[in-house]
């Protein structure tokens, strides 16, 4: 098989399954693990898809679905911890804070020091994450369980808010618009997401360069609620000096070379 053939069939491969990994190609294609990360290298290079830890995924995921956490968790991993850590930066002894189920804050969950905190979640993953840190007081919503993204949401969960007012909230979404707003590809997700914001003084979104400009499914709220955004330097330059320009504090975290 010729390079530029096998090029095609990758990219034609990690759009159909919107993720695959390097040693399933090598094995598919029969060639080097080496070989198909040089391709997978070019390939991003060129915008035809983007690169993962172990693999690859696509650049046009079906926005109206929730994508599921294992897929989440290879997508944009180092972008994501390094937000992660400077959102830990924000954090104080004493703190009530949410943390959503997206992978950015599971990151954020594992990373946080064992220091006295109150931590709210819907997440599943960062409850049990911070299950042994001993001075971290962690809240869990209940409701009704989502599979995919292993969070609770529904009526039971978004009334766990009313009982709670928290100083900050560190959330993610699909898509941030600057017309559209915030949102999510989740119905659910976007209303559970709704409730943090409203319950806390201060907002941090945590998104990746990926999710900007990008419009999802549901509506959380419009962008001017965000106090403080943090992403990485590959995001567009454009659009941060608009968010700045509507007094959102911007934090860019530098790219891997």
């Amino acid at each position: 098989m010729l390079v530029a053939e096998r090029h095609h069939k990758i990219v034609e491969l990690v759009n159909e399954k919107k993720s695959v990994r390097v040693s399933d190609m090598s094995k598919l294609f029969a060639v080097t693990e080496e070989t198909i990360r040089r391709d997978l290298e070019k390939l991003e290079k060129e915008n035809k898809l983007a690169r993962s830890h172990g693999g690859a995924v696509s650049l046009h995921p079906n926005d109206s679905l929730e994508i599921p956490y294992s897929q989440r968790e290879i997508m944009n991993v180092r972008e994501k911890q390094k937000i992660a850590i400077e959102a830990i930066k924000h954090v104080y002894e004493g703190d009530k804070i949410i943390l959503d189920a997206s992978t950015t804050a599971w990151y954020m969950a594992k990373a946080l020091p064992d220091l006295p905190l109150t931590v709210m979640t819907n997440s599943i993953k960062v409850a049990m994450e911070l299950s042994n840190k001993h001075q971290i007081n962690v809240i869990s919503t209940g409701g009704t369980l989502l599979s995919k993204s292993l969070s609770y949401a529904g009526p039971l969960a978004e009334a766990s808010f009313d009982s709670y007012h928290l100083d900050k909230a560190f959330i993610s979404c699909k898509g941030l618009h600057l017309e559209r707003g915030i949102s999510e590809s989740d119905e659910q997700q976007a209303r559970i997401k709704k409730k943090m914001i409203d319950s806390a003084d201060s907002i941090y979104l945590m998104i990746d360069y990926s999710k900007f400009g990008k419009t999802a499914f549901s509506k959380i709220d419009q962008i001017e609620v965000a106090h403080h955004l943090v992403t990485d330097s590959k995001a567009d330059q454009t659009m941060i000096q608009l968010l700045k320009e509507k007094g959102i504090r911007v934090t860019e975290v530098q790219n891997d070379e």
